[in-house]
Formats: C-alpha cells, structure tokens, sequence
C-alpha cells in the first residue's frame, strides 16, 4: 500500500490508547504516561470499559464515544480481542494502528489465523497497522510516544527501524548516554502492513531525515524494499544489521552455483546492489550510529590522526591500513606551523604525536592547525590518561571547536573512570566517542565504503554492442528441458541455449557410440576432450566422466571405453547417453566460474569466480541480481580476487574484461527473460589470449512461480513500451525508455536547449548538467519512473529529440510530470507523443493523479495540457500553474 495513511501513524491529529490503563507496570499504562509526558498536546483518548479515568484524562467505554475521530489508535489488549476492536476502529473512521499486542504467527498456527484475520480487516478497512508485536513508534520532534519504551529519544536526525524489541532498547539506552538524537524510532513489529519498504520510502522522504538504520531479522515484499531503498539510498546513508548470517548455508543443489550461494551472502548482494551499507556486529551498529549521528557525512578516506600516545596513535595507523584508508600527508606548510607549536620531539608525520605532557591547549592548538589545511577528509583525536594530560579538560578545550568542522571529527577516550567525564563532554557537543582507535577506525571505514561504492554503484556505463538473442531457440530449449519432467539442460543443449544470447562456447558434439565418436572427433580436429553424456551425474570429474588431451582415433577409443567403465562403476543405475566431444583449449590464462541460481526471496542471482575442479574449495565468488549493464558486471567482478589476475598478473596476459562485461549483461538478459531457468553453471569459462569461451555448460529449469518481469526484484528495461511513431509534424522517432547509457545523448539534448527552453524546464538558467543530475535522470527505477526518450536521426547522426517523465514518489498512485523537447524539434508534436504514451503507461500502472507545475510563459505547454485534459490551477503569485489529471480507471471520464 506504500505510504497511503501513513501520516496518521507518524503525524496523528488525535489518538486512542485501547487498552489504557493505570495499573503500575502495565503496557496501557507506560503508553498513556509516555504520550503524556512525551509533550503530545493533541486530543488522547484512553479506552478502558472498566474505567471512567485514566491519568487524569476521561476514559471511553469503546473508541466509539470519542467526539471526534481519532486518527490513529493504539491497541494493547489481548490478542484474541484485536479483530473486535479493529472493526470498531474501521466503522469509527480510524486511518492509522499501531498493534502492540504480541500472539500473532510468532506464536504459532492459532496466531497465524488470527494475524490473517486481522491483516483482513484492515486491508478491507483501508487502515494502516505497524505490528502485531511491536513497541510502538516514536518521533522525537513532534513529542510523540506512542511507545512503551522506558525512554523519550533525544530529537536528531536519524530515522530508526527495528524489528526487534531488545535492540531498540538497547539503541534507546545506548544513544542516551551517547547524547544521540532521532527524527524517528520505531518498532516495526511483525509487518503484518506496514514493512520496511514502506518506512524507508516514507521516512527517507522527509528531508530532516539525514540517515537511516535499520535492524532486520527477516524482509517481505522484496521488491518494494529493493525499489525504496535503491531510491532512498542515493541522497543519504542506510546502514543495517541484518540477524541470521549462518542460519543455513547453500541447500542441496545440482550445480557449483547452487552449492556456493547461501542465503546471507544474497542479502549481501541484495544490500550491496541497493546501497546500502552492512555492518556485521551490533557494536558495529552502535559505533556506526553514533558516528551519522553527531557528524557530517564521510567524503573521503583520508584521516588525520592527533593523539598523546604514541602506541595508540600507531594502532590507529595500522587500522587505517587495514581498512583501505589512508593517512593524510601532511603538507610543508602544515608541518611547519605544527613545528611552531609543538616540542622538538614531536612525531613530525601522521600520526601526530603531540606527545604525553600535552595539555589541553596544545591538543587544541594542533586541531586547529589541521583545520586549517584541506589535506584530510576526517581527523581522530586520542587521548590517553597520562599524569600531564587531563581527559576532562581536554574534552572541554576541544569540543566546541571540534563540533564545527565540515568534516568528520571523532574520539577515542582510552580508559575507564579517568576518562568519563571526558566522554560525557564530547558526547554533549556532539563528538562521538569510542573506547579504542580501531573501532572508531572501523565506523569511519563504514560509512566511507559506503560512498564509494555507491558511486561506483551509479557511473554511467558505457553502451555494448547491439544483439539480438534468439528468443524463440531459446524457448524452445528450455521447453523440451521441461518435458517430461526432467528439468535439465545436458551440455550440449546448454550451449546452444547461450549460443543464442551471443554467449561464446567452444563447438561440441554428441556421441552415441564408440564408432560415432571417431566420427566426431575426425569432424572437430585434435586434440580433443571427450566427457560422459547422462542426466544421472551431474559432477562429470568426480565420476571419472572426464578425458583431456586426446590426440588420435586411438585416444577417442580408449577413452570412450574407460568413460563408461567408470560411471557404470560409480552408478549402475545411470541413464548413459554416450560422450560429448569438443575442442580442446589450451594454454589458458584463467578458468571462471559463472553461473546463476533461483533464490526464493530475491530471484535470480548471478554468480562470478574462479572456476575449474577446485571453484568450491577457493570460494573466491561474488553475487550480483540482474539486471546488470557494464558498469555493474564490473563491479560484480572487481570484488574477487580473480580480477587481479584478469587485469594481468606475473606472466599472464590481461583478459579483454570488455568481452567479460558483454558475457554477463547478456546473461543477465538471459535470466531476465527465462524465470525457467533455476540453476546454472558455466564452469569453466576459459580465458585463452584474453578472450572468453564457455567450455563446459549445464543448466536447471523448471516451471517457474512468476512470468517475466516478476521474478526479479529490481525492475529491468520495459522493451515492453519500445515503438516506431510519427509525430503529428511528421517526424519518425523510436520511443523508448530511457537507459543509463544515454548519459551522453541526454546532455546533448540540454545543450540543443536555448536558455529560455532550460528555464521553463528546470525553472532556473542552468548552464549545465551536473554528473549527479545526469546520473538521476537516466539511471531510473523503472518501477516508479516511467521516462520516454524519442530517438531519432538528424544530421547523419542519432539524437534524442525529447524526454517526458512521470515519477511516482514512495505514493505510487501520484505522479509529476515533466517534458523538455530540444528546441530544433520543438513544435513538431514530440512532446504531445511523448507525454500521451507516460500517460498511458501509467495508467496501467494504476497511477490516479499525474500533476505537475508550468511557468505562465511556457503557454505552448500549457496549451498542451488542456488538450491532452489536464485541469490548471494558477498559483497565488500567479507566476506558473498547477496541472493536474485524474485518471479514472474505470474507463470514464478523467481517462486519457
């Protein structure tokens, strides 16, 4: 349901506490007192039947009698009273819940029933729940407890999210000490409704939310999480913890591929692909908290660190290094004015040693000097309790300054009493504290890691060469892989399954007989590899199915024989169809592993690394979800350490990593259009004089549970919206969603854009396209950016003539609208085409409301959207108006 009601939840007008009461220790009664004491100002009304007052306040028999309705009511009653309730709820008009009460599937079968009957009330009712299970939700800025945590958070800029009731208690405890502050805290509870796709689309949309944390035990509507997060993740940082890694490795699979990819290492793919940054451990968690928090965002990986302790200080150095961060190299001048301060002694590098007599003034006296330099992105102050150096006052002299800088600063107090009250200073200018280097190290290279990747994440990648794959031979032999229930593809149809997507494989033939296998082998040439033929064994090596290096016809004989001797020894019940014979490549540089397999929660999962017989001992494999263009099967391989021996190492030529890009993009179009195929391995994939060739094949398909495009949990290029048209001026465009490889053509459709044509667009003269912008625009979800480019030639040369847009925001039923044609094109209809095919689009999509605003001058637009239906509303300045559509999807009026 997305955010629909969800201000009724966070922002409620009025509120019902069911369940309330004044019984010491009870849940009813930590809500009221914490509603109460948390500052909400609004009507609260307490239900009890038993009591006619609660706390002060008038208490209602039933939510019934409330005299005006409350927006949202929160129930803390038995479980088994709850449906009642909820049906009191929907006929009093209430939007909003938040269901406290526990009981629900985590109890068991009677639960399950009961939280589906519940689920089903609400739904029916249109109201939004958080729960069943949860502790409630709390917003710091608008003195709202719905909650019965012990505490009121301090307010900040966090948004926090919890499935679990202990850590938010913990978090709460931790970040009170800590001096750390929240927009939101929530205890999400069950997710009956309300799942973190849907908070992370609502709160990472409120813009004093700065960053986002997140506890997970368990995600549900994958791709609406995948869709919010990918979304949320580019303007500020997601940081989660997610429980479970070693619950179950890999199930029992018929492939490599199968075995390799466990469940946790796919959340990792899934967090990785959607931004957002892993921490593995809850102190991890803490530590990162603290740092988003209190500071700004991390930009870079130089670290500057000033510290009494020289022991310490290396400590933090070899952290930097084992995190992949680096010392700021200070400058000539830099050194020279710390050589004005401090003792001849002093370190006279990074670290800066200012030595154990430092007072307080000389630790503020060298931070300002590095304030004063730009050569670092962060800067770690230690300090350790020595006789000439006070915690305390040093804490004092330096936290006002520190709490000022455009960059990260942060502490690490080593000690215990001596340092307390040191800590508690920092902690209330904001500085965040840690009790060592290399966990203060560790949070920065958190956060740090994170901006890298996400802009590695974003580049714009460059185009591949067209193909077209043989959809229909495709289909055909996933079909006959099908029937009969066998459900897998032999290495031979394998082949020509990913022949078909372009995908190189050495040429292989299918032997029957000894005599047939002379006769292939004389068709292939030597030398050759001859390997068993049969649905029964499925790793060929380990049963002796496996011959290299034949070179004659009596090579092919014995082999043959000694095939079929060993897997009649190793499974007498084996089907055995004969031998496949291929080519031999030889002199390799590299063997790969690439394959794919089906996980139940986030589709297909492509897998890449080392490969040959020892792929699963190495482990050296990374997993990416389709689909990928070439800057993310890149980054899909960048992270094993296969790549470095791809790029050239010792006396092994670099691989053509261009053609490596291409084998994944178009096995990712494979994937994307097959949900049959379940399993595969392309194991090895050889690199010989740097060129990849598929040697060894196999794939498992089966009936799959969605059709294509909903298998996957990020949506992938629409072609289904592609067409040849003509404008009503009579030009010939090809309409098509945009693509992230129409970076380029994109900024020469700005430039073809006068000053006036910029301005009614963006309504400011922007003289250019920053790479951030450009990013945004042509690297859309596809499942909330509905984005229409008309290609067409001109000068010789392909152009993109204009671009309408309509974007769903974490609301999918409201969409803006926007369109900029270049102006050589203008007047010509491309616009009208354009912006009517957006309208269609998302009509289908179930889009209610498209508006979006016009300057008073642009009256071509505004002409327009009177044609195309669009009601105007001018502004109160009278400077621009407000178009707006409402699409009736019932066929009648309103509809485009």
């Amino acid at each position: 349901m997305g955010i629909y009601n969800l201000d009724k939840i966070f922002k409620p007008a009025s509120i019902a506490v069911i369940g309330a009461s004044e019984k010491e220790g009870s849940i009813g009664r930590s809500l009221m007192e914490n509603l109460i004491e948390g500052g909400y100002e609004q009507p609260l009304f307490p239900v009890n039947p038993r009591r006619s007052e609660i706390l002060g306040k008038k208490s209602l028999h039933s939510i019934a009698e409330a005299d005006i309705r409350p927006e949202l009511a929160v129930i803390a009653t038995p479980i088994k009273t709850v449906p009642g309730i909820l049906r009191e709820c929907v006929e009093a008009g209430v939007k909003g819940v938040i269901i406290i009460s526990a009981g629900g599937r985590e109890s068991g079968e009677e639960g399950r029933k009961r939280e589906a009957e519940i689920e089903e009330i609400t739904r029916e009712g249109g109201v939004r729940a958080i729960g069943p299970n949860c502790m409630g939700i709390i917003s710091p800025a608008r003195n709202l407890n719905a909650s019965f945590a012990a505490h009121m958070p301090l307010p900040g800029r966090i948004a926090f999210i919890s499935q679990s009731g202990a850590i938010c208690s913990a978090m709460l405890d931790i970040s009170l000490k800590e001096n750390m502050g929240f927009r939101y805290f929530v205890s999400i509870g069950s997710m009956m409704d309300v799942d973190f796709g849907d908070l992370v689309d609502y709160l990472g949309n409120d813009p004093k939310v700065e960053s986002i944390l997140l506890y997970i035990e368990s995600l549900t509507r994958f791709r609406k999480f995948m869709s919010a997060a990918r979304e949320v993740s580019r303007v500020k940082p997601i940081v989660v913890i997610k429980s479970g890694r070693s619950a179950v490795g890999a199930r029992a699979a018929a492939s490599h591929t199968g075995a390799m990819a466990g469940e946790d290492v796919v959340y990792d793919a899934a967090f990785r692909r959607a931004g957002i940054a892993r921490v593995k451990t809850l102190q991890e968690f803490f530590d990162c908290s603290e740092l988003l928090a209190k500071q700004p965002s991390v930009k870079g990986r130089r670290l500057v660190i000033v510290t009494n302790a020289g022991g310490p200080g290396v400590m933090a150095a070899d952290s930097i290094a084992e995190e992949g961060l680096e010392l700021s190299t200070l400058s000539q001048d830099t050194l020279g004015k710390l050589n004005s301060i401090l003792p001849s002694h002093w370190s006279r590098g990074n670290p800066i040693d200012i030595l154990g007599d430092a007072t307080a003034e000389r630790y503020r006296e060298v931070a300002n000097c590095c304030f004063e330099s730009r050569e670092t992105d962060g800067m770690l102050v230690i300090i350790n309790p020595q006789a000439m150096t006070d915690p305390s006052r040093v804490a004092e002299t330096l936290a006002g300054d520190l709490g000022r800088k455009p960059y990260p600063v942060f502490a690490a107090l080593m000690g215990g009493k001596d340092v307390e009250r040191g800590r508690e200073v920092m902690n209330a200018e904001g500085i965040p504290t840690y009790e060592t280097p290399e966990r203060a190290v560790s949070s920065f290279a958190v956060l740090y890691n994170y901006s890298r990747y996400l802009s590695k994440l974003q580049e714009i990648p460059s185009s591949l060469p067209d193909f077209t794959p043989n959809r229909d031979e495709a289909r055909r032999l996933i079909h006959r892989g099908m029937d009969g229930g066998r459900g897998l593809l032999n290495e031979i149809e394998a082949k020509r399954l990913l022949s078909a997507y372009d995908i190189p494989v050495n040429e292989t033939a299918e032997a029957t007989s000894e005599e047939a296998a002379v006769q292939a082998s004389a068709d292939i040439g030597f030398p050759l590899v001859m390997k068993i033929l049969s649905p029964d064994i499925s790793h060929k090596t380990e049963a002796g199915g496996v011959k290299v290096g034949i070179r004659d016809e009596e090579g092919v004989r014995g082999a043959y024989r000694d095939i079929m001797r060993r897997a009649r020894d190793v499974n007498p019940e084996a089907r055995l169809l004969g031998v496949n014979l291929q080519g031999m490549v030889e002199d390799t540089e590299v063997e790969l592993l690439i394959g794919a397999k089906k996980d139940v929660n986030f589709g297909p999962v492509i897998l890449f690394g080392m490969g040959g017989i020892f792929a699963e001992v190495v482990g050296d494999r990374a997993l990416g979800l389709p689909p990928l263009n070439r800057t993310l099967a890149r980054r899909l391989m960048e992270q094993t350490k296969a790549y470095k021996i791809l790029q050239g190492f010792r006396n092994r030529p670099p691989a053509d990593l261009g053609l490596l890009e291409q084998l994944l993009v178009r096995l990712s179009h494979l994937l994307v259009d097959f949900p049959e195929i379940s399993e595969m391995d392309m194991n090895p994939v050889m690199i010989k004089d740097g060129r990849p060739v598929v040697v060894d094949a196999r794939m498992v398909v089966e009936k799959p549970d969605a059709v294509s495009p909903h298998h996957l949990v990020i949506s992938p290029y629409p072609a289904q919206y592609e067409s040849l048209e003509v404008t009503s001026g009579g030009l010939e465009i090809f309409v098509r969603p945009i693509k992230p490889e129409d970076a380029s053509m994109l900024m020469d459709l700005f430039h073809s854009l006068s000053p006036k044509s910029r301005y009614f667009r963006f309504f400011s003269p922007m003289k250019s396209l920053s790479e951030n912008l450009l990013i945004r625009l042509t690297q859309v979800d596809y499942d909330r950016h509905i984005a229409l480019v008309a290609v067409g030639t001109d000068g010789g040369s392909k152009k993109i003539f204009g671009v309408a847009r309509i974007i769903s925001g974490a609301d999918p039923e409201v969409a803006e609208f926007s369109v900029a044609v270049g102006d050589p094109w203008q007047g010509k209809g491309v616009g009208r085409k354009l912006l009517e095919m957006c309208i269609r689009i998302g009509k289908g999509r179930g889009v209610r409301l498209i508006e979006g605003t016009v300057l008073s001058e642009n009256v071509e637009m505004l002409n327009l959207g009177r044609e195309l239906g669009f009601k105007l509303q001018r502004s109160m300045e009278g400077d621009a108006y407000t178009l707006k559509m409402e699409i009736s999807h019932s066929g009648g009026p309103g509809s485009p």
